[in-house]
């Protein structure tokens, strides 16, 4: 990803059958690949948000890939930003043998140097699970592959919020709303 920016897409949209395929449609013809894609609702009832990450070259791609999806008739609007504009987290899910990492002896001492949460301990496993940015969730993952084998491992998509104090889409919304009245 050499001379790549990592940006992240916010979509805004209602949830509407099909808009999924729409957004992934604008960026295949675009030829960007989706490197993490995650969808929840808002904090804006009847609303869902589309956070979506792609490697760039160009600003101005980014822009072309905004306006286009923002065309979309049931799209409500779209943003991009880069990371030092956000706040982000990834969430990494970590299965590994009990009696490896017993043999191992360093639960405490992952879980101290990680920050992990154990979220279950079987006869068979140990399920942990890392909050954090990409870098630092693969390396937990690294370090667990290499020293005690990793049985099954997940990572989710980005999530993220802006750093400004309001969502864009409150105010675009407020502004619409007010278009409304005057009319």
């Amino acid at each position: 990803m050499e001379d790549k920016t990592l940006y992240t897409i916010t979509v805004f949209s209602e949830n509407a059958v099909g808009v999924l395929n729409q957004i992934t449609t604008i960026f295949t013809r675009r030829q960007l690949n989706i490197e993490t894609l995650s969808v929840s609702p808002s904090a804006i009832k009847g609303i869902h948000k589309f956070t979506i990450t792609t490697f760039s070259d160009s600003e101005e791609t980014m822009k072309k890939l905004v306006r286009q999806i923002d065309k979309r008739v049931d799209i409500l609007k779209a943003y991009y930003n880069v990371d030092y504009e956000l706040v982000h987290q990834e969430l990494a899910l970590y299965k590994l043998s009990t009696d490896k990492v017993m043999e191992h002896g360093g639960i405490e001492y992952l879980v101290r140097k990680y920050n992990i949460r154990i979220l279950e301990v079987t006869k068979d496993c140990v399920v942990f699970l890392k909050a954090g940015h990409y870098i630092e969730t693969q390396s937990l993952f690294d370090e667990l592959a290499e020293k005690i084998g990793v049985l099954q491992f997940v990572r989710s998509g980005r999530i993220a919020i802006t750093k400004s104090p309001v969502e864009r889409l409150s105010d675009m919304l407020a502004k619409r709303e007010s278009q409304k009245l005057e009319i």
